[in-house]
């Protein structure tokens, strides 16, 4: 690559601008989170979907007493490659309690019905499964709050970010991939191939992307691959006339006239001379397209045409939540959405941060 792309120049250039070493580091935290996402997640189960519908919609930090019950059926073992992707499944019933007493070789407790409200139940110590009445009672926090199902917040909120890196890394690849040879072909080639390509991209162009992303959706179906699919089928447009015009110039310098001389074929000299050399302004698009795909990603599920439930995502939960913010308890919803905001951001400040770097023109 030439000298103004140097690596180590790059490096230093970017470790100077602090907002973009701060979205390097939200970047990475969430990545992280997001490959360890069940196993910190306080709620370990398959898309943190444990339902108590008795303690549905309480604030941060509320804290309730759980008498465990095992469940009736028998669950296989779950292997640490299972529980690093995708969970553990319950093998208890979460019952909420205020208060439990021995009597008679029977646990007598108070369930938690609604504030202010309790049953009293008796569980003979043979139902609890338990050896030497050492019954299992435990007491969780919930750190932000409850939605209306019960589920943790917090829980939700780590495993949801699974969905929006995702969206994101496979939107950016698809982006690339196709804006990148669509835009190499059209700037290197020119003449009826730029023609037919730009004709292409000005079409694609001038249709609305959340328009043509619903319309995707439609088409292929609502689901988790599909909003992948929708997404980065509608954002290589920007690539590949970014990458057209910087193959029009390229093309243009010696050590290009250099290789055809040398009776290099066309697909050698754009993919191993050109290419190269003008990844630069590709890479900011790409962190820009990051930032973009969460958004909308995060809009079509608030809208029902995205990630379905009970998988979680951030868009899916503020839509769950959003009728909190008028009541008692705002938070269900502001959390989710404090999360696309400060990922957004990251991913805005990364890409500022590599134009510079770069030193990408507009």
């Amino acid at each position: 690559m030439p000298d103004q792309y140097n690596q180590r120049n790059i490096w230093r250039k970017l470790k100077r601008n602090k907002a973009a070493i701060f979205g390097v580091i939200i970047i990475a935290l969430s990545f992280l989170t997001a490959l360890f996402a069940h196993l910190i997640a306080p709620d370990p189960s398959p898309d943190a979907n444990r339902m108590i519908l008795e303690i549905g919609g309480e604030k941060p930090g509320y804290t309730q007493q759980f008498l465990l019950l095992p469940k009736q059926k028998q669950h296989r073992s779950t292997s640490l490659f299972q529980q690093f992707a995708s969970g553990t499944e319950d093998r208890f019933l979460y019952i909420p309690i205020t208060a439990f007493h021995e009597q008679n070789n029977t646990l007598v407790v108070q369930k938690y019905i609604d504030e202010g409200l309790t049953e009293k139940i008796s569980y003979p110590f043979s139902d609890t499964k338990t050896e030497n009445k050492n019954y299992i009672v435990k007491t969780h926090r919930f750190y932000l709050g409850t939605d209306k199902y019960g589920r943790d917040i917090l829980s939700r909120l780590l495993v949801g970010v699974r969905v929006s890196l995702s969206v994101g890394l496979i939107t950016v690849v698809i982006s690339l991939t196709i804006g990148i040879v669509l835009g190499a072909l059209a700037g290197y080639f020119r003449g009826t191939t730029d023609n037919v390509i730009m004709w292409f991209i000005n079409i694609i162009w001038s249709i609305p992307t959340l328009l043509l992303v619903f319309a995707i959706t439609l088409l292929l179906g609502k689901g988790y691959w599909q909003v992948f699919i929708a997404i980065g089928l509608t954002m290589w447009v920007n690539v590949a006339r970014i990458i057209r015009g910087q193959v029009l110039i390229v093309r243009e310098m010696e050590y290009v006239e250099a290789a055809r001389a040398l009776g290099f074929s066309d697909t050698r000299i754009i993919f191993r001379h050109i290419l190269p050399n003008v990844m630069g302004p590709v890479l900011v698009v790409a962190a820009s397209n990051f930032a973009s795909a969460i958004v909308i990603e995060a809009g079509l599920s608030f809208l029902g045409v995205g990630v379905q439930p009970p998988q979680p995502s951030w868009g899916l939960m503020i839509k769950e939540n959003y009728n909190f913010i008028i009541t008692h308890n705002p938070m269900l919803a502001l959390a989710p959405g404090f999360a696309i905001m400060l990922l957004v951001l990251a991913f805005n400040m990364l890409g500022s941060g590599l134009r510079d770097a770069l030193q990408v023109k507009e």
